[in-house]
């Protein structure tokens, strides 16, 4: 079992991590010309958008999405009577912060340069964090509850605001001036790829090895009657 899920999950997470880090890299080397989206949206500015993306960049905030967690956690613990819902979404939630933490900071891009509108972090522009926690939780939360609805008009009714809130949270951070285009997209990738990988726990399920047999066509260990 522990072998089982070390290959489905931790694997294609270190997989990930690499592929992060090497497109983070790759992007640092290449001249993307986002300098001018992040300044023409700061050009833009209003002061309701900037109250509405404060609120949006919130839906993300590290406190309030580890609350979250816990929270939906424990309810899906009490709805559904079994701890699966409850360690998949933690799952989900720590392993695109697992590889977050572990490439951010060797990549170490900067900020935008236009006026941010939020403190800066101390972890560096790509990927965003705030984007691929969105992700992971909000479309995380949809798939267990779309899981156990039969009917399609509800599930995409759960699905909706479930794809809606990482998209403003993007936006929000892009506007905000905290994140480039390119970290936003990889955010929402990553997000999407971690949610995928963690799903194994949820819809995965470790399979028998074949029953070896003797010669008489009995299971391994069994002698027959003479």
């Amino acid at each position: 079992m522990v072998k089982y899920y070390a290959l489905r999950i931790l694997l294609p997470l270190l997989v990930l991590g690499g592929v992060t880090f090497g497109v983070g890299e790759l992007i640092l080397a290449v001249p993307t010309g986002e300098d001018a989206v992040s300044r023409g949206l700061a050009a833009g500015r209003t002061p309701l958008l900037n109250t509405l993306t404060d609120l949006g960049s919130s839906l993300s905030d590290t406190p309030y999405i580890v609350a979250l967690t816990a929270i939906t956690g424990i309810v899906f613990r009490l709805v559904y009577h079994r701890w699966l819902e409850t360690i998949f979404l933690v799952t989900a939630v720590w392993s695109q912060s697992l590889v977050f933490l572990a490439t951010t900071e060797p990549i170490g891009r900067h900020r935008p340069p236009v006026p941010h509108l939020d403190p800066a972090p101390p972890t560096s522009s790509f990927p965003s964090g705030h984007v691929s926690a969105a992700v992971c939780f909000y479309c995380g939360v949809a798939l267990v509850l779309t899981s156990h609805l039969r009917s399609r008009a509800l599930q995409v009714l759960v699905w909706v605001p479930g794809v809606a809130a990482p998209l403003i949270v993007a936006f929000s951070r892009l506007y905000r001036g905290m994140h480039f285009l390119t970290d936003v997209g990889w955010g929402l990738l990553l997000g999407a790829c971690c949610l995928a990988i963690t799903a194994t726990i949820l819809y995965g399920r470790p399979q028998k090895p074949p029953e070896r047999r003797n010669q008489d066509g009995l299971p391994s260990g069994s002698t027959t009657m003479r």
